[in-house]
């Protein structure tokens, strides 16, 4: 009877063990959830962190300030930056630099182009027919379309010789960010003039349009030939004025003004050729998302100047003279001297001196009585 009780209570051990089992690999798969659920956590707790950080415009590892033009601390490697692709504000931004030519344009959207892989943005060049700066109304139409709408491209920076066009007058609800960079007028148009006939050290083999031809900017000048015309000089002005017929009217003060208006009203930054790395700086700080590296590439030196022109002699003083008595010059002058006036105030607003040293302020504001609780 002992023997048949033991036989009908061994079937109910195995279902115990059984039970048993089952219990412990369900705790085991419950901590592995749980276990994955804090991962999840923390993993999200370092998104709002750099969200955070990318709101306030710093980075998230702290004690590394950003020196102008001189950033040892930003060498490319030091910090990992992991950008997460996860439909921020930032991820549907573009950018549009309308570049004027022989401004440098070229070095800086190198470093775009070398930035965009490491950053996860795209850099796209807008190429124009005859190299025109001044699209018809169906081409502004369609571009607008593309730039605003070509959302696999998105974030990215397009670049090309095109003069402002205002996104607002088409009905677009956001608007691309423009950046853009000039030079002294009389320096870029003496650099323009070489460059047509020598060519530069960026394509040297390819053979420019006035080719051939050895007459110097002084000799140019001193016969009133039309290539050194001063109503050449007139290109800044309209390329920031626009679209519009009355931008591309040599000498004309509401071109002028409309060109005043649009750097303080629609261009995030624009910079000067002759502080290209200040530029640089300034705008790696205002748009990390897409810049961060910019200023120690800058100063590895392959980015700071990829274009310069093969044959160029700087004009005689008389020359000089006889450009800048011009009125065309002198109001190109009066907008440069503008621009550079109002690039210093935006510099200066970021930027301050430590020991001989420009480095990146702090956040100047912060937030307080968060209501509701």
């Amino acid at each position: 009877m002992k023997w048949c009780k033991r036989i009908m209570t061994f079937p109910n051990r195995r279902k115990s063990a059984i039970v048993i089992g089952l219990i412990f690999v369900s705790m085991g798969l419950i901590c592995l959830h749980l276990l994955g659920e804090v991962h999840k956590l923390e993993n999200a707790r370092e998104r709002l962190e750099r969200a955070v950080a990318d709101i306030q415009g710093t980075d998230v590892a702290v004690g590394h300030p950003r020196h102008l033009s001189q950033a040892s601390d930003q060498i490319l490697g030091q910090f990992e930056y992991k950008v997460e692709l996860s439909g921020k504000t930032d991820e549907d931004l573009v950018i549009i630099y309308n570049r004027v030519p022989k401004t440098g344009s070229t070095s800086f959207a190198g470093i775009a182009y070398d930035l965009c892989f490491r950053n996860k943005f795209h850099v796209l060049h807008v190429n124009t027919t005859k190299n025109i700066h001044v699209l018809p109304l169906s081409d502004q139409v369609r571009f607008v379309q593309n730039v605003t709408r070509w959302n696999s491209m998105k974030p990215a920076m397009y670049h090309g010789h095109l003069a402002f066009l205002d996104f607002s007058k088409f009905g677009v609800a956001k608007k691309p960010l423009y950046i853009n960079i000039i030079r002294k007028p009389l320096d870029r148009l003496v650099s323009y003039y070489y460059f047509v006939r020598y060519g530069d050290d960026f394509r040297p083999s390819l053979r420019r349009r006035k080719a051939g031809n050895t007459e110097t900017f002084d000799e140019c000048v001193a016969k009133g030939g039309n290539d050194c015309d001063p109503v050449h000089l007139w290109l800044q002005i309209p390329f920031f004025c626009g679209q519009d017929a009355e931008c591309w009217n040599p000498g004309s003060s509401w071109a002028l003004e409309r060109a005043k208006y649009n750097i303080l009203q629609n261009y995030l930054v624009v910079g000067v050729t002759e502080q290209l790395g200040d530029f640089i700086a300034v705008i790696e700080a205002t748009l990390p998302r897409f810049f961060r590296g910019a200023v120690a590439l800058f100063n590895e030196g392959r980015k700071s100047h990829l274009r310069k022109t093969s044959h160029k002699i700087p004009p005689k003083p008389e020359t000089v003279k006889r450009i800048q008595s011009s009125h065309v010059w002198k109001m190109e002058q009066a907008f440069y001297e503008f621009v550079q006036e109002h690039f210093e105030f935006t510099k200066n607003q970021i930027f301050e001196i430590v020991d001989g040293a420009y480095v990146e302020k702090g956040n100047l504001f912060h937030y307080e009585k968060i209501r509701p609780r």
